[in-house]
């Protein structure tokens, strides 16, 4: 008994051993799952600008996919009621100006404020033909913006606008105020309404306004020309001098005539006195 006792104890820690050796090994554990991310709220797009100017509905052409042949004389024709601008930029020769511009451009464009017929019928009678060639001309390129101006941009601009009428916008000023759906434009003479878009591209963009724009350069008033330089006086002491010789010289010209009759009526005298004298002696002689 004794015996099996012992074996036991003998070989328990021996078959634990063995036991333990031969047992699966534990299985690694799972690596921890990352808690999920939420995911950013996607950007949304910048909503497009709204146009400050409606399009009018016999506009030709609005944001063309590609632009054409830009004649602004055409298009006006198409749009109607521009006649009496087409004829205007024809005689002032400023349409060569416009095209020219038109065709050299790349990234600057052109915008033009177009007055209908019904603008120009608003001015007195005569107006146009009662200026110089010179403010004629000024006069159109005063509704010639040198840079193309979209109809969503006119709150952008810089006050005052430059123009084709000068270098400089100080010169002829033209102020642009937008609000809401409306534009407006100051001369210092007239305010006046964008009403629509004629046409409008990448590079060009003409817009109707209800009055002809007259700037303010045109009611200054002209300077006042200086008068002749006159021609120099001489010196008044020569003045002085001349007359006061004049002066004796006329009055030694008087001493000398006086002097000579009195002499000639002393001569007169004597010649009687001596005839006289004579004729005495020989009455008493005899």
């Amino acid at each position: 008994m004794k015996q099996i006792l012992f074996s036991f104890l003998f070989l328990a820690p021996i078959f634990s051993i063995t036991t333990l050796a031969q047992s699966p090994a534990a299985a690694p554990k799972p690596p921890a799952k990352p808690a999920p991310t939420k995911p950013s709220p996607a950007t949304p797009a910048p909503a497009p600008s709204k146009p400050l100017v409606p399009a009018l509905p016999q506009s030709p052409m609005v944001n063309p996919d590609s632009s054409g042949n830009q004649d602004v004389v055409k298009i006006l024709r198409k749009a109607k009621s521009f006649n009496t601008l087409i004829r205007l930029l024809k005689t002032t020769q400023i349409i060569n100006q416009v095209n020219a511009q038109l065709v050299a451009t790349k990234n600057g464009g052109l915008t033009i404020l177009a007055p209908d017929d019904g603008a120009f019928s608003q001015l007195k009678a005569g107006f146009f033909n009662s200026l110089g060639e010179r403010q004629q001309k000024e006069l159109i390129q005063f509704h010639v913006l040198p840079v193309y101006v979209s109809s969503s941009n006119f709150d952008s601009l810089s006050n005052p606008v430059m123009t084709l009428a000068s270098d400089s916008p100080s010169s002829f000023e033209l102020n642009v105020t937008a609000y809401g759906n409306s534009v407006n434009i100051s001369t210092g003479v007239v305010d006046v309404t964008i009403t629509g878009i004629v046409y409008s591209d990448k590079t060009l963009a003409i817009y109707r306004v209800d009055k002809v724009l007259i700037p303010l350069d045109f009611k200054k008033p002209k300077p006042i020309a200086p008068a002749p330089a006159l021609a120099k006086a001489p010196k008044a002491d020569k003045e002085n001098s001349s007359a006061e010789d004049d002066d004796d010289q006329g009055q030694g010209t008087k001493n000398s005539s006086g002097a000579n009759r009195l002499i000639s009526s002393i001569r007169g005298t004597t010649l009687v006195l001596s005839l006289v004298l004579a004729a005495a002696a020989a009455a008493t002689m005899s």
